[in-house]
C-alpha cells in the first residue's frame, strides 16, 4: 500500500497526507502509538474497578480488558502483537505505552506478592513474558480462527479465564 492510495481512501490529496507522514514508516509509527496508548488506557480502567486490594482480581480483569481491546480493534492488535508489516520497528516515542503497560503489570504482580497472593518470581521477567504470551496467545488464537466472534463467545476468547487460572496456579504459594 502506498500513503497515496492511504490518502485516496480516506479521500485526502496525497500531498495532504504527507504533511503528517513523511513516510509508511512514520504513518504506522503512528498507528502503533494510537494503538497501544488506547490498549494501556483500558486495561488500567478494568484493573482499577475491582475491589480494593485485590491485585488478583485486578490482573484478571486487565487480562480480559486486553482480549476485549483486541477484538474490537483488530488491525490495531494485530499491529501490536504481530507485527505484520515487514521491517516495521515501532519508535521508542511509539513504543513506550507498551512498555508503560508492562510496568503497570509488574507493578500489579508486585502488589499481588506483597500480598502474599503469588510468590516472588510471579514479579519476575520470565512471569511477565509467560503472562503476555497467555494473553496475546489467546488473542491471535481469536483473531487467527473466529475474527467475527465476540469475548465470550469466541471459542479462544472464552479460555482466558482458565489460561489465566493455570498461570496464576504456577505462581502461587
Amino acid at each position: 500500500m502506498s500513503l497515496s492510495a492511504v490518502a485516496r481512501s480516506v479521500g485526502m490529496k496525497p500531498p495532504s497526507l504527507y504533511e503528517y507522514f513523511p513516510s509508511k514508516k512514520a504513518l504506522y509509527d503512528a498507528l502503533f502509538e494510537q494503538g497501544a496508548t488506547s490498549l494501556r488506557a483500558s486495561v488500567q480502567t478494568a484493573a482499577s474497578i475491582p475491589p480494593a486490594g485485590d491485585p488478583i482480581a485486578a490482573l484478571r480483569a486487565g487480562a480480559a480488558a486486553y482480549v476485549e481491546w483486541s477484538l474490537t480493534n483488530q488491525v490495531s492488535a494485530q499491529l501490536l502483537i504481530w507485527r505484520p508489516v515487514p521491517g516495521f520497528e515501532p519508535s521508542d516515542r511509539a513504543y513506550a505505552p507498551s512498555l508503560g503497560l508492562m510496568s503497570d503489570m509488574r507493578e500489579l504482580l508486585e502488589f499481588a506478592v506483597e500480598r502474599g497472593r503469588l510468590r516472588p518470581a510471579a514479579a519476575s521477567n520470565d512471569a511477565i513474558l509467560l503472562l503476555t504470551c497467555v494473553i496475546s496467545g489467546v488473542v491471535s488464537q481469536q483473531l487467527a480462527n473466529e475474527p467475527l466472534a465476540g469475548a465470550q463467545s469466541g471459542r479462544y476468547a472464552r479460555l482466558l479465564d482458565p489460561a489465566m487460572a493455570m498461570w496464576l496456579k504456577h505462581y502461587a504459594y
